[in-house]
């Protein structure tokens, strides 16, 4: 597996990918890390892992097919064959999204279907979850599609929603879950353990 990873951020997902692909967790290669934010702490990780970086903007483009050829063609450069959104805030285009189809996968902070969409990430999705009054919250990875944390899901973690939670000690929380299974869920492709039937995923016993 040639994996990009993209991430506006810190990158701590990064992090753990990277980490799982030099312990021999994940038999994967991360051969590049996009990014549309030139200050995002995830350059410094990619740059200390020795990891080719891309900082590409969609908005600085007049033209949206400028940005989808721009990416296109590093992709095809670096040969990936797989890409993780790992606190990625652009929408990948449609044209990207079919082209690896079924290959392309992003973890989101709370248990999909529930709080997600436009408009839910980062300390929004915490906050979310606790004025919902909701018992549990988690992480998900999911396949990704045209639309925003509607992809058929392929993993889930559950965590309890503590009467003393704030937002942060929730993110925390879920954190350390995004951190366990974004990797397994990308050494199940990696294994060829995933079955995608339309919505239906299944995980095949080894």
């Amino acid at each position: 597996m040639r994996l990009a990873v993209f991430a506006s951020g810190e990158g701590s997902n990064f992090q753990s990918i990277v980490d799982a692909a030099e312990s021999g967790a994940l038999k994967a290669r991360v051969v590049l890390c996009v990014s549309n934010n030139p200050s995002a702490g995830v350059l410094d990780r990619a740059t200390k892992s020795k990891i080719p970086v891309l900082v590409l903007n969609p908005s600085e483009f007049s033209d949206p097919d400028g940005y989808t050829s721009s990416l296109r063609a590093k992709l095809i450069e670096f040969e990936t064959d797989f890409i993780a959104l790992a606190g990625y805030m652009k929408m990948i285009p449609a044209e990207i999204v079919n082209e690896y189809s079924d290959h392309i996968v992003n973890i989101h902070p709370a248990l999909l279907p529930a709080f997600g969409g436009p408009g839910m990430y980062g300390r929004r999705v915490h906050q979310a979850v606790l004025e919902s009054g909701a018992d549990e919250s988690g992480a998900t990875v999911h396949l990704v599609d045209e639309e925003y944390d509607t992809g058929p899901i392929v993993l889930q973690e559950s965590v309890p929603v503590r009467p003393e939670d704030t937002p942060d000690s929730l993110a925390a929380r879920v954190l350390k879950v995004e951190h366990r299974i974004y990797p397994r869920a990308l050494a199940l492709f990696e294994e060829n353990r995933v079955k995608i039937d339309g919505r239906n995923v299944t995980i095949l016993e080894t």
